[in-house]
Parts: C-alpha cells; sequence; structure tokens
C-alpha cells in the first residue's frame, strides 16, 4: 500500500543524522478551518506563507482533530486522548488538564530543549495547571479559552480593557500589559525567545486565538475582503488568517536570517473546523460537529533536506500522533503511555505499509461523557458517526450518503471498537475534575471559565463553584468582583463570612484572610465574575 503521494521522492538521509537535535516549532490557529487556505482551494484568501510548508515539505490530507479546541490541546501535547487527561469540554471547569500528565514540554526539557509557548494555553489558569507548571520555562499566555471572554483578566485589576489590541498576557505567572495585536505579539515573542535559544535545541510552541471570535482585527486588513462582496464576518475572519499568513512568512525569514532553516521542523495546523459558515472544501458540517468541516483540519511540516519538497500523504492521522512523532524526529525518549503512533514513516524514502485503524473523536457539553453522543469513530476509508451514520470518506468526504443500512456488520464492527474504547479511556481516571491549589506563592484568579456546578454559566445569572486544594493557609489578601445591583444585598463566601454591599457597589477587598488546610469547595452568594487571591503585601 503506498503511503505518500507526491512527485519527488523523499530524501533519503537519515532523520537524526545532525550533529545536533533539530528544534522544533508548532504553530496551532483556533477555529481555523481546512478551507481557509488557498492550498485547500480558498478562492478569497490567500495564504502563501502558509501553503510554502506544504510547497517545501508536507502536507496530510486525511489529519483530524476534536471537534473543540480544549480536547484538541492536550491530545496534542500529551499523545493521549482527551478523556485520559481530565478536558472533556472548553469551559466551565472542564478544560483543565491535570497537572500529572506529562506534555511535550516536560519530555523535551530534560533531553536539552528550551521551551517556551506564546499564545492560547486554554488547558488551566491556575497552579498546578498552567503552561509554566507543565514544562514550559519560557511563557507568555493569555488567560481562559480566549482574550474578551470571562477567563481574561478584568479591567479592574489590569486597568486595560480587554481587547485583541494591547492585550493584558501573563508572562511566567505575572500579569503584564503589552503593546500590538495579539497574533503579533506571540510571533514577535517567538522569534525573541529563539533568538535568545539558538544555541541550544528549542521546542516553541504558537498558539494563537485567531481567528477566534471576537473579530477583532485591524479594519486594513478586513478591506480587501470586503471589497470582494464577502459578509462583514468572513471578511475579519480572512483578515484575521492574512495576518496570521504574514506572520508565519517573518517567522520563516527569521529562520533563514539566523540560518536555522536546515535545522527547524516548523509545523502548522489548526484546532477544528471553523465557526461560521463560509468556504469549507466541500466538507459538511462546522466546529463542534463530528462531521470532516469540523474535525478534518490541515497539518503542514517542513524541514529542508529531510522532508521532499511537495510530498503530500494521504494516509489516517490525527492529534494524537503529534507528540510520538516529535520525539521520534528529535530522539527522546519517553516512559509516558500514549494513544497515537509517530508519523515519521510515513515521511521514509522507502514504501511504507502503514496499517489501518481507528481514531476516536468526540465532544458534547457536561462534565462527563455520553456514549456515543456527538462522536466518530474513523478509519482509512470509513467512519461511523453517533454510533448510527456509516459514511465512505475515499467515494464520499462530504458525507452525504450514510450506509449504514447497507453495510450493517460494518456498523456494528466499528460500534464494538468505540465500546472498547470509552471504557478504556473512561477508567484512565474517571472524570473527577482537577483541582485549583492555593500554594501560597502563586496568584489565584477564580473565574467563570473554571466555576462548575449544574447552574453555572459565563452570563451574570450563572452560580457556580470552584473545587480547591489549600496548601499554604496564607494570609491572602482577596478581591471579589460581582454584578452590582440597585439594592443592598449580603454577600456570604466561603471562608469569607458575609459582607453587606452597597447599592451600585462591584468590588470587595479583604486582607489577610487565612484559609482552611485541604480540599474544599469555593462557593459565592450571590454569584462572582472574578476572586482574586494573593498573597498578603504582594
Amino acid at each position: 500500500m503506498m503511503t505518500r503521494r507526491g512527485v519527488l521522492p523523499l530524501l533519503a538521509a537519515p532523520v537524526l543524522a545532525a550533529t545536533r537535535k533539530p528544534n522544533v516549532i508548532f504553530i496551532l490557529t483556533d477555529d481555523q478551518g481546512y478551507g481557509d487556505l488557498s492550498l485547500n482551494g480558498n478562492q478569497h484568501l490567500q495564504t502563501p506563507h502558509i501553503d510554502s510548508l506544504a510547497k517545501d515539505g508536507v502536507r496530510f490530507t486525511h489529519f483530524h482533530s476534536a471537534p473543540v479546541c480544549s480536547p484538541t490541546r492536550s491530545c496534542l501535547l500529551t499523545g493521549r486522548y482527551n478523556y485520559r487527561t481530565g478536558v472533556v469540554d472548553t469551559y466551565l471547569g472542564r478544560s483543565m488538564m491535570h497537572g500529572d500528565e506529562v506534555t511535550l514540554a516536560e519530555m523535551l526539557k530534560p533531553a536539552g530543549y528550551k521551551t517556551g509557548i506564546f499564545g492560547k494555553w486554554h488547558l488551566g489558569d491556575n497552579y498546578p495547571l498552567r503552561s509554566i507548571d507543565q514544562g514550559f520555562e519560557d511563557s507568555l499566555v493569555l488567560n481562559g479559552g480566549g482574550l474578551v471572554q470571562p477567563g481574561d483578566v478584568p479591567e479592574a485589576f489590569s486597568g486595560v480593557r480587554p481587547s485583541y489590541f494591547d492585550p493584558v498576557l501573563s508572562r511566567n505567572g505575572k500579569w503584564e500589559p503589552q503593546k500590538g495585536y495579539c497574533t503579533d505579539i506571540y510571533f514577535r515573542e517567538a522569534m525573541r525567545f529563539i533568538d535568545e535559544n539558538q544555541a541550544k535545541p528549542f521546542f516553541c510552541y504558537i498558539p494563537t486565538n485567531a481567528p477566534h471570535t471576537p473579530l477583532e482585527v485591524a479594519p486594513e486588513l478586513v478591506a480587501p475582503f470586503l471589497k470582494m462582496a464577502l459578509d462583514d464576518v468572513t471578511a475579519k475572519i480572512y483578515g484575521m488568517v492574512k495576518n496570521i499568513d504574514d506572520n508565519v512568512g517573518l517567522l520563516l525569514a527569521h529562520l533563514k536570517k539566523r540560518q536555522l532553516e536546515r535545522d527547524t521542523i516548523v509545523v502548522f495546523m489548526t484546532d477544528n473546523g471553523p465557526q461560521q459558515k463560509r468556504f469549507n472544501a466541500g466538507l459538511r458540517g462546522l466546529k463542534t460537529t463530528p462531521y470532516e468541516g469540523g474535525v478534518r483540519v490541515p497539518f503542514l511540516m517542513r524541514w529542508p533536506g529531510k522532508i521532499a519538497p511537495g510530498t503530500v500523504v494521504d494516509r489516517l492521522a490525527a492529534h494524537i500522533d503529534v507528540a510520538p512523532t516529535f520525539l521520534e524526529m528529535t530522539g527522546v525518549k519517553t516512559k509516558s503511555k500514549m494513544d497515537g503512533r509517530s508519523l515519521l514513516p510515513l515521511l521514509s524514502a522507502k514504501k511504507t505499509e502503514w496499517k489501518d485503524r481507528e481514531i476516536f473523536l468526540q465532544w458534547h457539553r457536561g462534565d462527563e461523557p455520553r456514549a456515543f453522543e456527538n462522536s466518530a469513530v474513523v478509519t482509512q476509508r470509513y467512519k461511523l458517526v453517533n454510533g448510527s451514520e456509516l459514511y465512505d470518506l475515499e467515494t464520499d468526504p462530504g458525507e452525504s450518503k450514510d450506509l449504514a443500512r447497507e453495510q450493517p456488520e460494518r456498523v456494528t464492527k466499528l460500534r464494538a471498537a468505540y465500546e472498547v474504547w470509552f471504557r478504556d479511556v473512561s477508567g484512565t481516571r474517571g472524570y473527577a475534575p482537577p483541582r485549583i491549589v492555593f500554594d501560597g506563592q502563586s496568584t489565584v484568579l477564580l473565574t467563570r471559565q473554571d466555576w462548575r456546578g449544574p447552574k453555572a454559566t459565563w452570563t451574570p445569572e450563572g452560580l457556580g463553584h470552584w473545587e480547591v486544594k489549600v496548601e499554604s493557609a496564607g494570609p491572602y489578601d482577596v478581591s471579589l468582583l460581582f454584578a452590582p445591583s440597585a439594592q443592598s444585598r449580603e454577600l456570604e463566601a466561603s471562608w469569607l463570612g458575609k459582607h453587606t454591599l452597597k447599592p451600585g457597589q462591584k468590588r470587595l477587598d479583604l486582607k489577610g484572610v487565612s484559609l482552611p488546610l485541604g480540599e474544599a469547595r469555593f462557593e459565592c452568594h450571590p454569584g462572582l465574575d472574578y476572586a482574586w487571591f494573593r498573597r498578603a503585601g504582594s
């Protein structure tokens, strides 16, 4: 079986023949669909710099992610299905990855790699779940799932209105105002990191929050697409993607200037399908769905001298394969049990047999997954959706004809494979959430992003709680933010007692609070927007 397509053969040079381990740059964009590249047939959007990674390297045409972002991110960084890691959703306390999961950064660092992340982490904002707790030495990240979302640093604490322009980001655990547009900042910081660490191998992770909503972007980037008679939403998204492409161009030029091209693996992919309807190369569905439009994503890789230009791989691959691939490329070993497999054999100069397998993709709202709900089992040719719909991706990539009645035996076989997988991943650790830890050293910011409970929402009417563990009693200075009321009312919070709020009051500051040690549930009535704990006097 041929495992790749391409005009040129792959170069025969041994992958690990270089005298130093290769650098790795991993670019991950947010809600950019399969069709949001000129490479995949978009007639309105030109992405020459991203496309060049395929032109100068390899592109995978049958690559899959989870239907939404946090699950994809945990799979990418661990090589494990997200249900093993604690990440089941994108918010309300369900997008925090257990601190004992081992990330790529933690695997590469002991092998001499410098590690940096610049952009969207979205796997936990507090100790021990932050990027700096999970192996990244140089970290400049946004809070929560995105800027201008409930997890973002509030203006009342930072003095800066949340925005994609001049945002406040967390630099190695400390909030720091930035200048410029968010995507420009991430790539600028990545190039600074490269300059400071070029003497050693480095792992540079650039996960942008663009082109995710809110669609904040410079008008001059939008104007050309409005002239094409595109709607305002699509024009803004394409402007944001154009900005990403420009930054990829700057990054590639920087590598060339620093003579790091041949020593550096550059990978580009997106975290899931598009959120809004627009060109998506004929694929069915959008983000959040298990159809191809929600889970098939671009995956491009360049490594000059090691991967032949213009290579195309059509074998089934997915997010869980990224970590084992990087590890084999860098020659780094790990004891971590992974669900993915290295894609390196597909880049061999020799013809390679690539055994077919099942890839499992699932997501839905809720604290725990339910069997078959919003799920897909994908093989090289066939795909089972929601346990009942069967599609032939080879002849029907748009998933227009359900073959379940014609091939009931195949449906039964794929259902059985799913059931084995579901029991396995659910049995790894169960679905009890990770706890936010008060360790006495780290600032703790409790937001609506991470609270839980049946009434928890992002709206002012929501009411939730946070699962925490106090390892240091304090004392702490505490600031609470909440929606103001026209009437006086009583506020009551765990550990903090009762306080009378005046009409219009929206902040309460308390000094020198001691907390009881041990596991606890932090609650407050009425519901909070934010609770900020920091060492007394800091």
